[in-house]
């Protein structure tokens, strides 16, 4: 029997059973009895099939009296029974259906397969997106020595050294020849004009060279007069030289006047000079020699004041026209500070 016919016989025992069973039992037909205990017992042959329709067939037409409603509904069910028989066939036609001559209808149903063997290896893929920094390394080795660098810049004088040891004396010279005979006479009150004559002179010879370096070069601002004074002498003896003349070491209060006087030694071709200010007072409180306090004003160089040798508390001014602590007991020259009210 084709798996069309077997098909069929299971969908219109599913449909019409029940009703051929109603429609007999209304007329209490023994004959339908049987015919339907018959469609639920007997296997889905096409010998059976043919039988149960003719017989079906000899039952009274009056058992079959349907209603408007059972023919709507039967129109529903066939329409149903199609799209149910096209889905059957379709799945029919996939499987096959094993039976025997007098067994009922069997379908196989298909279960997955064993695993198979693993593919060969894929295409080695693009490469991710750079991942977060990790954390940072160890130290490593230090490096090769570099090259020895420019030599710097030149840096403040030493304090001087230790005076040395008296030499020995030397050998007596040969005597002189005997002097002329003198005039007897009283000579205390000449003496004493000589001596005082000299002090004059001594006197004089300091004005001339004070007159002297003045002429050749005095700087002036608007309120100040400065003189460069080209003798070599300690912080001290320094300003007592310029007291002596009616003024101070330099005390620029300003940068009009600090430049004035950086310009004034460059000029003169000298690298630095002593100026009038100092922390003798008090270490570490800087102030201008006649006692004025440095509150508006300052050119220390980077790094300055730093009392190396833990003795350096007079001042320095240098070319470039930063300030520079220096010992006191150091010689060098200096620039003289005079107002031009008392000039």
């Amino acid at each position: 029997m084709s798996l069309l016919y077997q098909f069929e016989c299971l969908w219109m025992l599913a449909f019409w059973a029940p009703d051929f069973g109603g429609a007999v039992k209304k007329n209490a037909s023994p004959r339908a009895d049987l015919l339907h205990a018959q469609f639920r017992k007997r296997p889905c042959h096409d010998s059976h099939l043919r039988s149960a329709t003719r017989q079906e067939a000899r039952v009274a037409p009056a058992a079959w009296k349907f209603t408007a409603k059972d023919i709507r509904m039967r129109v529903e069910g066939l329409a149903l029974c199609s799209l149910v028989s096209l889905l059957g066939l379709t799945l029919l036609e996939s499987t096959s259906c094993q039976h025997l001559p007098e067994e009922p209808c069997s379908v196989q149903i298909l279960v997955p397969g064993l695993k198979g063997e693993p593919g060969e290896k894929g295409v080695k893929g693009a490469p991710g997106r750079p991942g977060r920094v990790g954390p940072p390394g160890e130290t490593g080795l230090p490096g090769l020595k570099g090259q020895k660098g420019l030599m710097g810049r030149y840096g403040k004088m030493g304090p001087s050294g230790i005076k040395g040891a008296k030499g020995d004396m030397g050998d007596p010279g040969p005597q002189g020849p005997d002097g002329d005979p003198g005039v007897p006479c009283e000579c205390a009150p000449i003496r004493r004009m000589i001596g005082e004559m000299d002090i004059l002179v001594t006197q004089l010879t300091n004005d001339l060279k004070f007159i002297k370096n003045a002429v050749a070069g005095l700087k002036e601002t608007d309120s100040k007069l400065y003189l460069l004074v080209k003798e070599e002498k300690r912080y001290p003896d320094a300003e007592l030289y310029c007291q002596g003349r009616g003024g101070h070491l330099a005390m620029p209060k300003d940068e009009g006047a600090n430049a004035a006087v950086a310009a004034y030694i460059t000029q003169a071709g000298l690298s630095r000079v002593y100026i009038g200010i100092n922390d003798l007072e008090q270490e570490g409180h800087f102030a201008y020699v006649n006692h004025s306090p440095m509150t508006t004003f300052s050119k220390w160089r980077e790094g300055e004041p730093n009392n190396a040798y833990e003795d350096e508390d007079c001042v320095e001014l240098v070319a470039a026209g930063d300030w520079v602590d220096v010992a006191c007991h150091l010689t060098m020259y200096f620039v003289c500070e005079f107002d031009k009210d008392s000039v």
